[in-house]
């Protein structure tokens, strides 16, 4: 069996759901951080049967739509010189730059290879050590632990053709950002399982006590995501703003303190911008100054490239929240997975593909369930 089948019973959701209508008492707009959550939500239409007592708002929690411009420019100057194999999940390859994707450079003759872990691109350096092989090391939190290993091994191995472009983020300066803007709706998250079962929770305490927020830690099956819905729907409505956790067959408070402890080793934290959002500070994985042999930016000299975003992308409003994917006037005509305009229609954690692949062309302001 590949997933357990009481996190996807259909008796159960349909408890949560009439649990969560006759809890609230006025409509709740609650944000899930993760790209993967909302793909659930959206395709088991659970935002729809909670109109009423819940607005789900999508966050910028697909770690391929958040990755810049910039840093995709830069994958795909490195990925075009000769003597590279660039590196990369398959997620990333279609992802627009500024004139085309990676796919494209391969095409053109560039090494571009899709690897499954970044130790596979340190084998192949080992194996091609006539190549400069660079990784795309792109991600929230839950990837960086690989990400550091890889650097980590490559030095202990005096593997000196192996590098990484980074584009780390993480979660709590981002959900602090978003509390911080003016327009801001969301009243609690729910906060992304995998990512916590890394890190833990102990950095998201201090904004649900700063901001008065209910942030629940939530799984990303439809009864996990209900259940989540259901925690916070109940702090809300006690007037609670704590932390909880609902995916406690994966997470503890702490994480996993080897994987945090290797990650802090390797990697610091630093300014980062967000695709579509801007500058973050102290968003970002950077490396530290002592594995910098192993920086591909450095490398290959790309470290000051900037570029603009292109003005008809609303990427930035859909990540934070302020509008869902249909409101944007390109969603299906100008900018689709065909012809992308932004990695949110791209990636399979994107909030533009989930609307567009389901065929949820309806704005919020439109939709209506029938009970």
């Amino acid at each position: 069996m590949r997933y357990l089948a009481e996190y996807r019973d259909a008796d159960i959701a349909k408890t949560l759901i009439a649990r969560i209508k006759a809890r609230a008492t006025r409509q709740w707009t609650l944000m899930e951080v993760c790209g993967g959550q909302t793909h659930t939500i959206v395709r088991q239409g659970l935002d729809e049967l909670l109109v009423g007592a819940v607005e789900m708002i999508h966050g910028p929690g697909c770690p391929v739509c958040v990755t810049p411009l910039e840093q995709i420019d830069k994958a795909l100057a490195i990925a075009a010189r000769p003597g590279v194999i660039f590196t990369s999940f398959g997620d990333m390859l279609r992802v627009p730059g500024s004139d085309c994707d990676l796919q494209q450079v391969r095409a053109r003759g560039g090494d571009v290879k899709v690897v499954y872990s970044p130790l596979d691109a340190l084998a192949l350096a080992q194996r091609n050590p006539d190549k400069e092989v660079v990784f795309f090391a792109v991600g929230f939190e839950t990837t960086a632990p690989a990400n550091a290993m890889a650097v980590w091994r490559a030095r202990d191995l005096g593997v000196s053709n192996f590098s990484v472009l980074v584009s780390h983020v993480t979660v709590p300066p981002a959900i602090t950002a978003i509390l911080d803007a003016p327009d801001n709706r969301v009243q609690g998250f729910l906060a992304a399982g995998h990512v916590c079962a890394v890190m833990g929770w102990e950095e998201y305490e201090p904004i649900a006590a700063k901001y008065k927020v209910p942030i629940i830690v939530t799984g990303f099956e439809p009864v996990d995501i209900l259940e989540g819905i259901s925690m916070a729907v109940a702090q809300l409505e006690d007037g609670r703003h704590e932390v909880e956790n609902q995916y406690v067959r994966s997470v503890r408070r702490q994480g996993t303190p080897p994987a945090r402890a290797l990650v802090a080793k390797v990697f610091e934290l630093a300014n980062r911008q967000w695709r579509g959002i801007g500058e973050i500070p102290m968003s970002g994985l950077r490396l530290r100054p002592e594995f910098a042999a192993y920086d591909a930016e450095q490398k290959f000299g790309v470290a000051g490239l900037t570029v603009s975003e292109p003005a008809a992308c609303k990427a930035g409003d859909v990540l934070t929240g302020r509008i869902k994917p249909p409101q944007c006037l390109a969603f299906g005509t100008a900018c689709t997975p065909e012809r992308p305009l932004g990695a949110p229609m791209v990636s399979t954690e994107g909030a533009c593909s989930a609307y567009y692949n389901l065929a949820r062309y309806r704005t919020a302001e439109s939709t209506e369930v029938t009970p």
